[in-house]
């Protein structure tokens, strides 16, 4: 037997004792690792992308409307107010408020008192404005005040503004916590790639002496941690967006204006489905990097 055929021979041997990258059919820890790591990487994405899109449906619902109050008017006095907005060019909407409305709002703290056609309540007028910026708001409560000097305007973006901010908040930590898992699912892997570089060195130096060059070698390793970060990531983000899914249904029946905006797109639900195909590419690129680099140190 020549020599280059003993050295097949002792690859061979070498492979089947060691299986390169733990390539048997066994589950490997990598993978429940990766899908770890997946399940809390979506639900931060979802974190961010469901708060990101209420801080968008207040925006729209909420901040470009005006709540005229109207201290002992009666019901007449509020349509002929009603009717002047409605008729300027900065509004969009107009709605004015029923009594039994407000009486409903009430009535956790008056009980059955609110209800009681002699309680004197003011009149409520909901406007909606075209443009919520800060001009259109003062020409429209600047005409309220005109036509009914003692009415009441209060824009809702004044009280939204820490909401907003709150909600603004909390999807920039999502997002700082998408980026913080996007890190140390690298750093894993360059531990893993490590790992296996030392375990299998034996094994890589035959590989060498048969002409094998180290972007060769760094294709296994980063084939088999692309495909255990694939397979633990597509677990892991089954359960997660079972999970966002629950928790949308449970927001959902809260059936607030402040909880509506809450929920994901078909594009948010698209761009966390692709979540473990972008950390298997992630994971790839991490792993030829760190075997290429330690090869061309080491060997």
């Amino acid at each position: 037997m020549s020599e280059i055929e003993e050295e097949i021979v002792e690859v061979g041997r070498v492979k089947s004792r060691w299986r390169l990258l733990d390539d048997g059919r066994r589950t490997r820890a990598m993978s429940w690792v990766m899908a770890v790591m997946l399940f809390l990487t979506v639900l931060a994405g979802a974190l961010g992308l469901g708060t990101l899109g209420a801080a968008t449906s207040l925006d729209s619902q909420l901040a470009g409307r005006l709540t005229v109050q109207l201290v002992g008017a009666d019901d007449d006095a509020a349509a002929d107010l009603a009717r002047r907005l409605r008729a300027m060019p900065e509004v969009k909407a107009v709605r004015q408020v029923p009594r039994t409305e407000l009486a409903e709002l009430l009535e956790p703290w008056l009980g059955d008192a609110g209800l009681d056609a002699d309680l004197p309540m003011p009149a409520m007028i909901d406007v909606d404005l075209r443009d919520p910026a800060d001009a259109a708001a003062a020409r429209v409560s600047a005409a309220v005040r005109a036509a009914a000097p003692g009415a009441r305007v209060d824009r809702n973006a004044a009280w939204l503004a820490p909401v907003r901010s709150f909600v603004l908040s909390l999807a920039w930590l999502a997002g700082g916590l998408v980026l913080l898992m996007a890190g140390a699912t690298t750093a894993i892997v360059l531990l893993a790639a490590r790992a296996g570089l030392d375990t299998h060195r034996d094994t890589i130096e035959v590989l060498h002496m048969l002409g094998s060059t180290d972007v060769q070698v760094a294709r296994l390793f980063q084939r088999r941690i692309a495909l255990d970060t694939l397979i633990g990531g597509a677990i892991g983000t089954v359960f997660a967006l079972a999970t966002v899914a629950l928790l949308g249904s449970r927001i959902a029946s809260l059936d607030s204006a402040l909880t509506n905006g809450i929920g994901l797109s078909a594009l948010g639900w698209a761009l966390l489905a692709l979540m473990p195909l972008a950390f298997a590419l992630l994971a790839m690129a991490a792993a030829r990097v760190t075997v290429i680099r330690a090869l061309r140190q080491v060997l």
